[in-house]
């Protein structure tokens, strides 16, 4: 034991001494530097080598964004928040109405309307170190440089929300380092810049998640919670929000719906099922859930949360989205256009121009989500379409050959009639509701602020009757001609073919008769009032128009729309004053801003005076007028003034009528213009028209009694006054006027009250010639007069009676007594009539109308004396006893013919002797005449016959298009 002891203790000594020797200790100093100083290299080697390694990934990192402009903060947050969204619109009262048609549906909220369980699924899924990081992820940024150096596939996973949202709004999609570098980089400048909540809410609205109930493209957790569960985001449970949350990574994949929006096949669901418990247990393991929770919404199933297709706006109120689009354009492109320095005035006259505008504003109004607030009365729209879709009366459908889209090949459809009707408010001018057709699918035209169709009737309000009554060329006890009339080669014609002789222009506009417009008309055109027109909103108006007669019943060469027209008849109502109508009442940009504010600007068109006289006419027009079928079809009465109207061939049909708060009108016609039946369904087409304005208005007012059937009248303005005047001539009542018991009264405008005494119509003598009758000249026999009332040349030229075939048309309504005639003039031809022709039929002597027709009676002699006188008119026979008769022929100068031939009749029997023309003539003593046919009287100049007098003022009238129709209803 001790040996083995003694052993061991001699070994360590032996080490001992080893260490402690000189010898030793020299070698372990220089062993101890070498290592260390190795040690030293290698650490100073691998320092050297990680800095050059690093300066060289800085370097290269630099050199890829050097490019990449620095962004301050406000830039920064401009981008990021710089996401499509489409505009906004709303019907009147601040009332939604839906988002405008886009490509893709997004609608931006806040962080705070946005539910919990959203906020931790997307974090969980998306970037579990969300709340850590400052932007980027180490790891995920090493792994990227690795990849790099190693030419291994470049891999975009692991990016943090914060750099997902800069690859969104900022960068592109793009896989490659250059892009992930700038996206590192702009990465940590936004989360130096914008709060975590900041960032997480831009991403929630920017990120894209597939197809909502109606196919359309969503984006935003809002537009996803309402597309595909019909529910707020704010109200989203837990497994909502995770099968949201799933979406972005593969949206189009995992979207429950298809692009023709209907549900997918439990098949295609499936992919979006696993990946919602994919998210489920992600937030379970990031301590979201509770296990609980968790085995819940693992077992909830959520496809019964899923909605049906949802229709879109553009879809329930397509007409009024794409007119409400349109309108906005326009102002959004003047808005642009002035911001670079334009007027409205470029735009209108540079068609490039204009479009670059209208290019730039609709792209605007597709992404930067403006408020579009209108005019429109929901209710009143909505209660408007209802009554088109169901109204039974139109008319039938016809037959139209068309071109086939697809085939080329000319088909036959059958066409249905369309309409098109708009309300609008007076005093502002706000269209509160309108009718664009009956089907848009089939038509997309917008028939009441596009179409363009010739107005008819409804034309001579505004062009003819006020533009009248405010230049004093008439009022409305004025008198018109009514007869058949040529304006050069234009001949129009009333409807059936009816003439009344003279008339008013009361009664004129009323029955709608369509000569004495186009009379009044040329009284007036060389003072072109068709500026009027333009005054009142008319845009299409070219030079044509304003020389051409048939204007005057509403042949506007490009037509006219229901809204241009309908906002016309707003003038009367608004006291003479022109308020543009308008649909739009203001925009307001994204951030609130209003950048659009409607403003009224009126435009003085007629006097106070001339708008009253108008309404007051009109209101006949629907008390006893055209539109009298009104009456009984209203459920309400208001104080209506109006106006029908019907074109070429029946080919459309007008109402429109204004109260003292609203004017409303209608059209119907196909869209390829062709006849409308004048019966269908018991009603002429114009009643079919008038009813359905009555269902309408009923409608409207059904939501606004008070603004759609105001209780009180137009007021008269001060200036228009009652006066009597002599109704057929409209000036003040003569003796004779009085006598023939033609007085009336009705309203003037006081500057243009008649201040003569109507000499037109007074007592004198006239002649029957040609079948006409004449004022008889002095030196015409009193035995061929005969005494009445008649109207002077000079006023039957002032009204129009140049334009006049037959002068003595005129007064047939007011000649039942055959006592009034039209005072016309009749010249003698410059010589002696021929001598009759006699023939003898029992106990009576005849003979023919003289071919003369200056000729105005027959003196018949027997014996060589006068025994009678027979004017031109009366039966031309004679009964004659015994004894030679013959007969002369005297023209309205009082020159006498030769006698004719003589027939003798023999006491005893009847017997005809025939005498030759020349044995009268040698015979002087038997035929000797009173007045010798050779003594020519001195004859007075005379004027020529009204009706002969060419229409040398008239200048050359382009060919007109056909008048308006005959029909009774207009």
């Amino acid at each position: 034991m001790k040996n083995n002891e003694n052993k061991h203790k001699s070994f360590w000594m032996k080490i001992t001494d080893f260490f402690h020797s000189k010898k030793t200790q020299m070698y372990s100093r220089v062993t101890y530097h070498v290592v260390w100083n190795i040690v030293l290299l290698f650490i100073i080697v691998l320092v050297l080598g990680f800095s050059f390694a690093g300066g060289v990934g800085a370097g290269y990192f630099a050199a890829l964004v050097k490019d990449e402009p620095i962004r301050t903060k406000e830039e920064l947050r401009k981008d990021i928040y710089n996401y499509e969204e489409a505009s906004d619109l709303y019907f009147a009262n601040n009332i939604f109405l839906g988002k405008l048609k886009s490509d893709l549906d997004r609608e931006e909220i806040t962080i705070n309307e946005m539910s919990p369980h959203m906020l931790n699924a997307i974090i969980a899924t998306e970037d579990e170190y969300f709340n850590e990081h400052k932007g980027v992820v180490p790891k995920a940024v090493m792994r990227a440089i690795f990849q790099e150096m190693t030419n291994a596939s470049v891999q975009s996973g692991g990016s943090t929300l914060t750099q997902q949202l800069i690859k969104n709004q900022i960068l592109t999609n793009e896989v490659s380092f250059d892009r992930k570098a700038k996206e590192i980089l702009l990465a940590l400048r936004v989360e130096n810049f914008l709060t975590k909540d900041e960032i997480l809410e831009a991403y929630l609205n920017v990120s894209t998640f597939g197809r909502n109930s109606s196919g359309q493209n969503i984006a935003g957790v809002q537009a996803a919670a309402k597309g595909i569960f019909g529910i707020d985001a704010k109200d989203l449970t837990i497994p909502q929000a995770a099968f949201i949350a799933g979406l972005p990574q593969s949206p189009f994949r995992y979207t429950p719906y298809t692009q023709k929006a209907e549900l997918k096949s439990p098949e295609g669901i499936e992919p979006g099922l696993v990946r919602m418990k994919t998210v489920l247990k992600r937030m379970r393991d990031g301590n979201y859930l509770t296990e609980q929770e968790y085995k819940d919404a693992l077992n909830y199933d959520i496809t019964k949360d899923f909605i049906g297709p949802k229709t879109a706006p553009s879809k329930i109120y397509p007409w009024l989205v794409v007119e409400l689009e349109e309108r906005a354009i326009k102002i959004l492109s003047v808005i642009l256009a002035e911001q670079s320095g334009y007027e409205k005035t470029d735009l209108e006259k540079d068609k490039d121009l204009n479009e670059q505008y209208t290019t730039l504003a609709r792209r605007e109004l597709k992404q930067n989500n403006y408020k579009v607030f209108s005019t429109i009365n929901k209710d009143m729209y909505d209660n408007m379409q209802q009554v088109v879709k169901n109204y039974e009366y139109y008319g039938r459908d016809k037959p139209q050959l068309v071109t086939d889209p697809e085939s080329g090949e000319t088909i036959t459809v059958q066409e249905q009639v369309e309409t098109g009707a708009i309300l609008i408010e007076n005093k502002t001018g706000k269209i509160l509701s309108f009718v664009g057709g009956r089907d848009f699918d089939r038509e997309q035209t917008n028939h009441a602020t596009s179409a363009r169709r010739p107005n008819g009737s409804t034309m001579k309000p505004l062009l003819v009757y006020a533009p009248a009554f405010e230049l004093g060329y008439i009022s409305p006890g004025s008198v018109g001609i009514n007869v058949p009339i040529s304006i050069g080669k234009w001949q129009p014609k009333n409807a059936g073919e009816g003439y009344t002789g003279l008339t008013n222009a009361r009664e004129a506009l009323a029955k709608s008769y369509n000569i004495p417009a186009a009379s009044y008309y040329m009284g007036i055109i060389n003072q072109r009032p068709a500026t009027y027109l333009e005054k009142m909103g008319f845009t299409s108006l070219i030079e044509t128009d304003f020389t051409i007669p048939s204007l005057a019943l509403g042949t506007p060469t490009n037509g006219v729309t229901v809204e241009e027209n309908v906002n016309a008849f707003t003038t009367f109502a608004n006291d003479g004053q022109f308020i543009d109508a308008y649909m739009i009442d203001k925009i307001e940009a994204k951030d609130g801003t209003v950048i659009y504010q409607h403003e009224t600007a009126p435009v003085e068109v007629f006097s106070p005076q001339t708008a009253y006289l108008t309404l007051d006419i009109m209101r006949d027009v629907i008390s006893n007028g055209t539109a009298r079928y009104l009456n009984g079809k209203l459920s309400f009465s208001s104080d209506w003034a109006g106006k029908t109207g019907t074109t070429n061939n029946t080919q459309d049909a007008w109402f429109v009528a204004t109260n003292p708060n609203v004017t409303f009108g209608t059209w119907i016609g196909y869209d390829t213009p062709k006849r409308i039946d004048n019966k269908y369904k018991g009603l002429t087409y114009s009643q079919r028209n008038i009813k359905l304005w009555a269902s309408l208005v009923n409608s409207a007012y059904q939501v606004n009694a008070d603004l759609i059937g105001p209780k009180g009248k137009f007021e008269k303005p001060a200036g228009v006054v009652t006066r009597s005047f002599c109704s057929i001539s409209g000036l003040l009542p003569s003796d004779a006027c009085s006598n023939a018991g033609l007085v009336k009264t009705d309203l003037f405008n006081v500057k243009y009250v008649p201040t003569k005494v109507d000499h037109s119509f007074i007592n004198g003598q006239y002649v029957y010639a040609g079948g006409g009758r004449y004022l008889a000249q002095s030196s015409t026999p009193s035995e061929f007069t005969s005494g009445g009332y008649m109207l002077s040349p000079e006023y039957l030229n002032k009204i129009g009676g140049r334009y006049i075939n037959n002068i003595n048309d005129l007064l047939a309504k007011y000649n039942s007594n055959g006592n009034i005639v039209t005072g016309s003039t009749l010249s003698d031809n410059g010589k002696v009539p021929s001598a009759p022709t006699l023939g003898l039929n029992g106990n009576r002597i005849t003979w023919n109308s003289h071919p003369e027709r200056d000729v105005v009676g027959y003196r018949i002699y027997s014996n060589g004396q006068r025994v009678a006188s027979i004017r031109s008119n009366e039966s031309l026979a004679y009964s004659i006893q015994s004894g030679t008769y013959y007969v002369t022929a005297v023209d309205i100068a009082g020159k006498e013919s030769s006698p004719s031939n003589a027939v003798t009749k023999q006491a005893e029997q009847k017997q005809k002797q025939e005498v030759p023309s020349k044995t009268i003539e040698t015979n002087e003593e038997q035929t000797k005449p009173e007045t010798k046919p050779e003594e020519k009287p001195v004859e007075k100049p005379v004027e020529k016959p009204v009706e002969t007098i060419p229409d040398d003022t008239t200048p050359p009238t382009p060919e007109p298009p056909a008048e308006t129709p005959a029909n009774p209803e207009n």
